[in-house]
Protein backbone atom coordinates (compact mmCIF):
# COMPACT_ATOMS: atom_id res chain seq x y z
CA UNK A 1 0.00 0.00 0.00
CA UNK A 2 1.51 3.19 -1.40
CA UNK A 3 0.95 6.61 0.40
CA UNK A 4 2.73 9.67 0.44
CA UNK A 5 3.49 11.96 3.72
CA UNK A 6 4.03 15.34 2.79
CA UNK A 7 4.00 18.79 4.46
CA UNK A 8 4.00 22.32 3.13
CA UNK A 9 5.76 25.36 4.35
CA UNK A 10 3.87 28.65 3.35
CA UNK A 11 3.55 32.89 3.20
CA UNK A 12 1.12 32.57 5.77
CA UNK A 13 -2.34 30.58 6.63
CA UNK A 14 -5.03 31.59 3.96
CA UNK A 15 -4.02 31.63 0.02
CA UNK A 16 -7.66 33.47 -0.47
CA UNK A 17 -6.10 36.35 1.07
CA UNK A 18 -2.93 35.94 -0.67
CA UNK A 19 -0.93 33.61 1.12
CA UNK A 20 1.65 31.19 -0.95
CA UNK A 21 3.65 28.06 -0.93
CA UNK A 22 6.90 28.37 -0.48
CA UNK A 23 8.20 24.41 -0.02
CA UNK A 24 6.84 21.25 -0.42
CA UNK A 25 8.68 18.26 1.10
CA UNK A 26 7.29 14.10 0.55
CA UNK A 27 8.17 11.04 1.38
CA UNK A 28 7.06 7.76 0.09
CA UNK A 29 5.83 5.20 2.87
CA UNK A 30 4.82 1.64 1.56
CA UNK A 31 2.65 -0.21 4.22
CA UNK A 32 3.60 2.63 6.64
CA UNK A 33 7.23 2.57 6.15
CA UNK A 34 9.48 4.74 4.10
CA UNK A 35 10.80 3.79 1.17
CA UNK A 36 13.68 6.46 0.78
CA UNK A 37 11.81 8.17 -2.41
CA UNK A 38 11.57 11.83 -1.38
CA UNK A 39 10.19 14.57 -3.25
CA UNK A 40 11.00 18.25 -2.00
CA UNK A 41 10.93 21.66 -3.60
CA UNK A 42 10.92 25.64 -2.77
CA UNK A 43 8.74 27.75 -4.59
CA UNK A 44 8.90 31.15 -5.74
CA UNK A 45 5.80 33.18 -3.82
CA UNK A 46 6.03 36.36 -6.01
CA UNK A 47 5.52 38.18 -3.19
CA UNK A 48 7.11 39.35 0.09
CA UNK A 49 7.54 36.97 3.52
CA UNK A 50 6.29 38.14 6.15
CA UNK A 51 8.06 38.24 9.32
CA UNK A 52 6.14 35.75 11.22
CA UNK A 53 6.26 33.27 8.88
CA UNK A 54 9.88 33.87 8.63
CA UNK A 55 10.65 32.98 12.01
CA UNK A 56 8.91 29.92 11.56
CA UNK A 57 10.80 28.24 8.43
CA UNK A 58 13.22 31.03 8.02
CA UNK A 59 13.11 31.05 4.17
CA UNK A 60 13.42 34.86 2.99
CA UNK A 61 11.92 36.48 -0.18
CA UNK A 62 15.33 37.12 -1.12
CA UNK A 63 16.20 33.23 -0.70
CA UNK A 64 13.47 31.86 -2.79
CA UNK A 65 13.44 34.16 -5.69
CA UNK A 66 15.95 31.85 -7.03
CA UNK A 67 13.97 29.17 -6.89
CA UNK A 68 10.87 28.24 -10.11
CA UNK A 69 7.13 29.43 -9.28
CA UNK A 70 4.95 26.59 -8.81
CA UNK A 71 3.55 26.43 -12.64
CA UNK A 72 6.76 24.98 -13.35
CA UNK A 73 7.17 22.56 -10.79
CA UNK A 74 4.24 21.59 -10.18
CA UNK A 75 3.46 18.62 -12.54
CA UNK A 76 6.89 16.96 -10.77
CA UNK A 77 4.37 17.09 -7.77
CA UNK A 78 1.94 15.24 -8.86
CA UNK A 79 3.63 12.79 -11.27
CA UNK A 80 5.61 12.00 -7.40
CA UNK A 81 1.88 11.53 -5.60
CA UNK A 82 0.68 9.30 -8.53
CA UNK A 83 -2.57 8.15 -7.46
CA UNK A 84 -1.71 7.18 -3.51
CA UNK A 85 -3.30 8.36 -0.31
CA UNK A 86 -1.64 12.02 1.02
CA UNK A 87 -0.98 12.37 4.92
CA UNK A 88 -0.53 15.14 6.54
CA UNK A 89 -0.45 16.91 10.16
CA UNK A 90 -3.87 18.86 10.26
CA UNK A 91 -4.23 17.92 6.17
CA UNK A 92 -6.73 20.41 5.60
CA UNK A 93 -4.19 23.53 6.34
CA UNK A 94 -2.08 21.80 3.42
CA UNK A 95 -4.62 20.73 1.04
CA UNK A 96 -5.87 24.09 0.71
CA UNK A 97 -3.27 25.65 -0.04
CA UNK A 98 -2.22 22.51 -2.69
CA UNK A 99 -6.01 22.45 -3.82
CA UNK A 100 -5.73 26.61 -4.36
CA UNK A 101 -1.88 26.84 -6.47
CA UNK A 102 -3.92 23.45 -8.45
CA UNK A 103 -6.56 25.51 -8.82
CA UNK A 104 -4.57 28.69 -10.52
CA UNK A 105 -2.61 26.15 -12.69
CA UNK A 106 -5.94 24.76 -14.09
CA UNK A 107 -5.36 21.37 -12.55
CA UNK A 108 -8.10 19.34 -10.85
CA UNK A 109 -8.09 19.84 -7.13
CA UNK A 110 -7.55 16.63 -4.72
CA UNK A 111 -10.76 15.65 -3.24
CA UNK A 112 -11.14 15.67 0.82
CA UNK A 113 -11.13 11.94 0.76
CA UNK A 114 -7.83 11.92 -0.93
CA UNK A 115 -6.24 12.71 2.54
CA UNK A 116 -5.03 11.63 5.14
CA UNK A 117 -5.02 13.55 8.62
CA UNK A 118 -2.45 12.53 11.09
CA UNK A 119 -3.94 15.21 13.45
CA UNK A 120 -6.92 13.95 13.75
CA UNK A 121 -6.11 10.51 14.41
CA UNK A 122 -3.83 11.91 16.99
CA UNK A 123 -6.09 13.27 18.52
CA UNK A 124 -8.82 10.14 18.51
CA UNK A 125 -5.88 8.17 20.13
CA UNK A 126 -4.58 10.53 22.57
CA UNK A 127 -7.41 12.77 23.19
CA UNK A 128 -6.61 15.72 25.80
CA UNK A 129 -3.07 15.53 24.94
CA UNK A 130 -0.46 17.91 22.97
CA UNK A 131 -0.68 16.43 19.37
CA UNK A 132 1.48 18.74 17.98
CA UNK A 133 4.50 17.21 15.50
CA UNK A 134 7.15 18.11 18.15
CA UNK A 135 4.76 16.46 21.01
CA UNK A 136 3.74 13.17 19.23
CA UNK A 137 7.64 12.42 18.63
CA UNK A 138 8.28 13.22 21.99
CA UNK A 139 5.57 10.46 22.70
CA UNK A 140 6.75 7.80 20.47
CA UNK A 141 10.97 8.61 21.48
CA UNK A 142 11.49 9.93 17.61
CA UNK A 143 14.30 12.03 17.53
CA UNK A 144 13.38 15.57 16.03
CA UNK A 145 16.71 17.54 17.55
CA UNK A 146 17.02 18.63 14.05
CA UNK A 147 14.29 20.46 14.13
CA UNK A 148 15.53 23.73 14.78
CA UNK A 149 13.11 25.44 12.43
CA UNK A 150 9.75 24.39 10.44
CA UNK A 151 11.32 22.42 7.12
CA UNK A 152 8.89 20.70 4.78
CA UNK A 153 10.83 17.74 4.42
CA UNK A 154 11.95 17.34 7.71
CA UNK A 155 8.87 17.28 9.04
CA UNK A 156 7.30 15.13 6.17
CA UNK A 157 10.45 12.53 7.62
CA UNK A 158 9.39 12.98 10.85
CA UNK A 159 5.81 12.54 10.63
CA UNK A 160 6.07 9.33 8.44
CA UNK A 161 8.01 7.83 11.78
CA UNK A 162 4.49 9.66 13.86
CA UNK A 163 2.56 8.05 11.31
CA UNK A 164 3.75 4.87 11.55
CA UNK A 165 3.27 4.46 15.22
CA UNK A 166 0.07 5.78 15.23
CA UNK A 167 -0.72 2.86 12.71
CA UNK A 168 0.44 0.42 15.52
CA UNK A 169 4.22 0.99 15.49
CA UNK A 170 6.93 -0.66 13.85
CA UNK A 171 6.22 -3.99 14.99
CA UNK A 172 3.35 -4.10 12.62
CA UNK A 173 5.20 -2.54 9.60
CA UNK A 174 7.83 -5.83 10.22
CA UNK A 175 4.79 -8.23 10.15
CA UNK A 176 3.19 -6.85 7.29
CA UNK A 177 6.78 -7.55 5.48
CA UNK A 178 6.09 -11.02 6.67
CA UNK A 179 3.02 -11.39 5.30
CA UNK A 180 3.28 -10.29 2.32
CA UNK A 181 6.52 -12.36 1.39
CA UNK A 182 4.10 -15.44 3.14
CA UNK A 183 1.51 -14.46 0.40
CA UNK A 184 4.02 -14.04 -2.37
CA UNK A 185 5.57 -17.91 -1.24
CA UNK A 186 1.97 -19.54 -1.45
CA UNK A 187 1.44 -17.51 -4.61
CA UNK A 188 4.27 -19.12 -6.58
CA UNK A 189 3.80 -22.36 -4.55
CA UNK A 190 7.47 -22.38 -3.56
CA UNK A 191 6.39 -23.06 0.54
CA UNK A 192 3.31 -25.27 -0.24
CA UNK A 193 5.99 -27.47 -2.36
CA UNK A 194 8.34 -27.48 1.09
CA UNK A 195 5.28 -28.83 2.67
CA UNK A 196 4.11 -31.26 0.81
CA UNK A 197 7.52 -32.83 0.37
CA UNK A 198 8.16 -33.04 4.47
CA UNK A 199 8.53 -36.70 4.65
CA UNK A 200 5.50 -38.33 7.69
CA UNK A 201 6.48 -38.44 10.81
CA UNK A 202 6.58 -42.26 12.56
CA UNK A 203 4.26 -42.87 14.84
CA UNK A 204 4.40 -46.76 15.57
CA UNK A 205 7.26 -48.32 17.97
CA UNK A 206 10.16 -50.20 15.73
CA UNK A 207 11.15 -53.23 16.37
CA UNK A 208 14.47 -52.69 18.02
CA UNK A 209 12.24 -50.04 20.40
CA UNK A 210 9.56 -52.88 21.23
CA UNK A 211 12.68 -55.44 22.18
CA UNK A 212 14.29 -52.56 24.14
CA UNK A 213 10.59 -52.18 26.18
CA UNK A 214 10.45 -55.94 26.59
CA UNK A 215 14.15 -56.32 28.45
CA UNK A 216 12.81 -53.24 30.53
CA UNK A 217 9.52 -55.01 31.61
CA UNK A 218 11.47 -58.29 32.16
CA UNK A 219 13.62 -56.77 34.25
CA UNK A 220 10.97 -54.89 36.58
CA UNK A 221 10.56 -58.52 38.38
CA UNK A 222 7.02 -60.59 38.78
CA UNK A 223 6.10 -58.44 41.56
CA UNK A 224 6.08 -54.63 39.52
CA UNK A 225 2.84 -52.72 39.26
CA UNK A 226 2.90 -53.21 35.56
CA UNK A 227 2.11 -56.92 35.52
CA UNK A 228 -0.43 -56.80 37.89
CA UNK A 229 -2.11 -53.88 35.25
CA UNK A 230 -1.76 -56.35 33.33
CA UNK A 231 -3.66 -59.24 34.57
CA UNK A 232 -5.99 -56.96 36.00
CA UNK A 233 -6.86 -55.38 32.46
CA UNK A 234 -6.96 -59.30 31.11
CA UNK A 235 -9.21 -60.54 33.92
Amino acid sequence: MREIVFDTETTGFNPFDGDRLVEIGCVEVENFLPTGRIFHQYINPERDMPEGAFRIHGLSADYLKGYPVFAEVYTKFIDFVGDSKLVAHNANFDMKFINWELAQVGHAEYPKDRAIDTLDMARRKFPGSPNTLDALCKRFSIDNSNRVKHGALLDAELLAEVYLELRGGRQRGLALEAEVKAAADNADGTQMAEKLLRPTRPHEASAEELARHGEFIISLGEDALWHKVKKDSAS
